[in-house]
């Protein structure tokens, strides 16, 4: 008769929510300036004069679903 051997299970490592909340919330600022320039730049709220960061962001906006015109 053969002998059944368990293999040791192989768990993650735990990461500390310290190292983590850091990386967390520059990505989420990261993430809200994105938003910020796709969705909001242009017209009362700009924060560069022109239209710019508008056209170079167009076609992004539209596919976003943001309207501009």
């Amino acid at each position: 008769m053969a002998i059944a051997r368990s293999l040791p299970v192989a768990l993650p490592p735990a990461i500390p929510v310290r190292e983590i909340l850091p990386w967390a919330i520059f990505s989420g600022l990261l993430l809200l300036l994105g938003l910020y320039f796709v969705g909001v730049e242009e017209g009362a709220l700009a924060i560069f004069n022109g239209a710019y960061v508008h056209e170079f962001l167009h076609d992004g906006r539209h596919l976003l679903g943001f309207p501009c015109h």
